[in-house]
């Protein structure tokens, strides 16, 4: 069962525009082309940080519209928040903030073995990183650039390196890069 951090970002390295706007990225392809639909029958938890959910909240009709429910998911999700937010009807969400450790376990079992998907911003799924806690980086690089905004993954990470495993082409305006998370040897004494 697997951390994966799967998302999509700008060709410079961006999630989403300075004040969280992604609509860039619907021009460029459409999910069912996409490994999503793959991926998420995989998937038996979600992590989200508070700008991604309130990105969901705010754009409920939208979600609705593309997907057929204003909460696309049936999967248990942790929303990391410092600060109250609202509860979308009929969504299995658990509002936490803090050490991601804890939350992990819980996440794996409700899990029941199936993968994790941190599904961003980058700084969460960063703090999943730097917990040793992030198997799979995969990401949609898209064919538009946004100048700033939110970055990928605002961490650095030279040693050990992320080893990438495959590319691959969606669409003319879409390429999907898919890494695996080396994780440091433990230290023997």
């Amino acid at each position: 069962m697997p951390s994966q951090y799967y998302t999509a970002a700008s060709l410079d390295g961006f999630l989403a525009t300075e004040d969280d706007c992604i609509d860039w990225l619907f021009p460029l392809g459409s999910l069912a082309q996409s490994s999503y639909p793959d991926f998420i029958a995989e998937v038996g938890a979600l992590a989200m940080g508070s700008s991604t959910y309130e990105w969901m909240v705010r754009n409920a009709e939208a979600v609705l519209k593309e997907t057929g429910a204003a909460w696309p998911y049936s999967q248990p999700t942790w929303v990391f928040s410092s600060r109250p937010l609202p509860l979308i009807e009929g969504a299995d969400v658990r509002f936490v903030s803090g050490d991601v450790r804890p939350v992990f376990a819980q996440m794996q079992a409700a899990a029941g073995g199936r993968n994790l998907w941190i599904v961003g911003g980058g700084d969460l799924a960063g703090q999943f990183h730097d917990a040793g806690l992030l198997d799979e980086i995969i990401v949609q690089i898209g064919s538009a650039t946004l100048g700033a905004g939110k970055p990928l993954f605002p961490r650095r990470v030279l040693s050990p390196v992320l080893q990438l495993q495959s590319v691959r082409q969606m669409g003319a305006g879409m390429a999907e890069l898919r890494y695996a998370v080396r994780k440091a040897a433990p230290d023997v004494l």
